[in-house]
């Protein structure tokens, strides 16, 4: 058995080398932390300082076989055995439950099994409780809303993105605080948390009466999204990729000939000299800062594809490699990344610069000012930022901050931070960078997130509506995907002109409209450009309906400014899921392929090809108007909508002020 202690307003408890500490963290929120090292540790996670003038009102009782810390909403328990529960104190609903297995068993509900030198594989195990759905955990490729019964891995992949934030139908969230490579089993018999490789456990749960306050309080203790930059709602041109400055200002200049409206225009990878070098190759684009001059007149920005890779032949390399700035290898030469580059017959092999480590990040920083923001470039598309390692070995990494199996997965979130920092310094206040990748805390350096290179296909389209809702749940309000999907889509051929329809017009009503891809037919392979991919590449036919989502997304724009508003204020994303509006009714946690688009607007997009009508679910407790032909249908009910190639259903609380805007468009079909 072990005892309890109090430290000011930390309940303790503590038996043989393992010492567990349970305290206040942020508004109905708390922080277990525990170890063996007999002290708190102070190791890279996600939680922000608590501020100075923090005096939460806490209620500790200690008694002989039990102890108790009350903060808020949220009461924390824990047996003299060590064994944690957590309750809901306005209700008295249990939320959470260590398990101990077997009671034979001399497995214990908290296992520090040692690894190697100071790290342990940490594990932690919970009762599964009957009827609980989950969501959150980040952007994942499995196809599903509600993860119970999943197993995810906790590392950062190429489409798969970890933010170990779990927001539970029993109304609490769950924050597995731990950069660590890992994995959580969300199983029908328990919960189970792993850490492969850690010094500590570390988890902060949160208790919440709906769960727009868990998505708040999560906010809160994470970072909120800074303000939504005004030119960020609109139109963004992409594609793999414009090969000279002179091909993509004459796309810009397309865009404005046709009065179509063109917010961003990217510069996708092999824009530069060797990977590393982090410049534009003066001799596809010899005048950067006049492109960025006549496209800023044209009301464009400029993004470029930023790598964090370094080749050996960069110009930077020699010097990070001597003053440490590369992540290592434990064994082996020190590349992590086979590809391709400039000047390199064959495959070509890099190194990641070390964004872990502070002196690292600075200087990537200075050479990205000194190529890039001194021409005017103030927007940056952060790929491959997992980083992408190849082949998948963390435990061969070696990190400024430990090794990989300790620290890998909080690479992007730093990565991330320095950007941020960096056009802080330098007085940029509308900060939004482009990442493939995040971790728990990445929205309070404006990170957008987009779904990585998914494939050009209905089921794919049907994957990433699932993917954009769950990381909507993890607190990455800003997120997008490639329109049309990244590979595979022939522009010439029927299906994908379908296909493009129906993503544009599900990606109108994502936060950020974004249109990329590596289209087919291809007539060299990459790095040369793939096929055309602009919003006049699909056909005729085609090209009238993206005509008109256009402009729709326009006038939408003034309501995504109001709903970007209240994710920087309260941490609640702009699309997310029927249940976060509509808790009380029981139906809406089964809906996996609709979502709302801020309070007013439903939307549930055509996922299947051929399909010109789909069902919809309309929430209880109010009346909805389809947003085209004005019916109005009580909720509560399932409807047959009309959904032919121009439309994609659309339904408005009726009180909405918003039908307008539709009817309008609506008129032009």
């Amino acid at each position: 058995m072990g005892y309890f202690s109090q430290e000011g307003n930390t309940l303790v408890w503590q038996e043989n080398q393992q010492k567990l500490w349970l305290r206040p963290w942020g508004k109905n929120g708390l922080r277990v932390q525990c170890n063996v090292a007999g002290r708190m540790l102070d190791l890279p996670q996600a939680l922000l300082e608590l501020p100075g003038d923090y005096s939460p009102e806490v209620l500790i009782e200690i008694e002989e076989e039990r102890a108790s810390i009350r903060h808020g909403l949220i009461q924390g328990t824990i047996s003299s055995s060590g064994r944690l529960r957590f309750t809901n104190t306005q209700t008295g609903q249990l939320l959470l439950e260590e398990s101990i297995g077997n009671p034979f068993s001399v497995s214990a509900d908290r296992q520090f099994k040692f690894r190697n030198g100071r790290l342990f594989k940490i594990e932690t195990r919970f009762k599964s409780q009957e009827g609980e759905r989950f969501f959150g955990l980040g952007q994942h490729q499995h196809g599903l809303l509600d993860q119970k019964g999943c197993v995810i891995e906790l590392h950062q992949r190429n489409t798969e993105v970890t933010i170990p934030f779990v927001v539970s139908n029993r109304k609490y969230g769950f924050l597995w605080n731990n950069p660590s490579v890992g994995r959580v089993e969300l199983g029908r018999n328990a919960t189970r948390w792993v850490a492969e490789g850690s010094q500590q456990l570390d988890y902060y749960i949160v208790c919440g009466e709906t769960y727009a306050d868990i998505l708040e309080r999560y906010a809160e203790v994470t970072g909120k999204a800074p303000d939504f930059p005004a030119w960020a709602s609109g139109f963004w041109q992409c594609k793999l990729r414009y090969e000279t400055q002179e091909e993509l200002l004459n796309v810009a200049r397309e865009y404005k000939r046709r009065g179509l409206p063109l917010s961003v225009i990217v510069a996708d990878f092999f824009h530069w000299s060797s990977m590393g070098d982090w410049k534009f190759d003066p001799i596809c684009w010899p005048d950067p800062a006049a492109m960025t001059k006549e496209l800023e007149a044209l009301g464009v920005k400029l993004m470029v594809s930023v790598w964090p890779t370094v080749s050996p032949i960069s110009e930077n390399y020699q010097f990070m490699t001597e003053r440490g700035l590369l992540i290592n290898n434990e064994y082996g030469v020190d590349a992590q990344h086979v590809f391709i580059d400039n000047g390199v017959k064959g495959p070509a092999y890099f190194a990641y610069y070390d964004a872990t480590n502070p002196e690292a990040r600075q200087f990537h920083w200075d050479v990205i000012q000194k190529n890039y923001f001194a021409n005017g470039v103030k927007l940056f598309w952060l790929d491959n930022d997992e980083p992408d390692i190849n082949p998948w070995h963390p435990e061969n990494l070696r990190f400024f901050l430990g090794n990989g199996v300790e620290v890998a997965s909080i690479y992007p979130l730093l990565h991330q931070m320095a950007y941020y920092d960096g056009l802080q310094a330098l007085g940029e206040t509308e900060i939004l960078t482009l990442s493939r990748s995040g971790w728990a805390g990445s929205q309070r350096y404006g990170a957008a997130l987009w779904s990585g290179d998914v494939a050009s296909t209905f089921e794919s389209l049907q994957v990433q509506v699932r993917a954009g809702l769950n990381i909507a749940m993890s607190g990455i309000p800003w997120w997008t995907t490639d329109i049309g999907g990244f590979h595979g889509g022939d522009i010439h051929s029927e299906y994908f002109r379908e296909l493009i329809v129906r993503w544009f017009q599900y990606a109108a009503f994502c936060p950020i409209f974004r249109l990329h891809g590596y289209r087919l037919p291809l007539h060299d392979p990459m790095p040369k450009s793939g096929a055309d991919n602009e919003a006049w590449s699909f056909g005729e036919t085609a090209y009238g309906i993206l005509r008109d989502i256009l402009s729709l997304r326009e006038r939408l724009r003034p309501y995504i400014h109001e709903q970007m508003q209240v994710a920087s204020q309260r941490g609640l994303p702009p699309m997310r899921p029927l249940f976060v509006d509509f808790p009380e009714d029981p139906v809406c946690e089964t809906i996996e392929d609709q979502f709302m688009f801020g309070p007013e607007m439903m939307v549930a997009p055509v996922l299947c090809e051929g399909a010109r009508e789909r069902e919809v679910y309309l929430p209880s407790g109010v009346e909805w108007i389809n947003a085209w032909d004005k019916t109005v249908h009580p909720g509560g009910q399932r409807i047959n909508v009309p959904a032919p190639l121009e439309t994609i259903p659309v339904f408005l609380k009726s009180n909405s002020g918003l039908i307008d805007i539709f009817h309008a468009v609506s008129d032009q079909h």
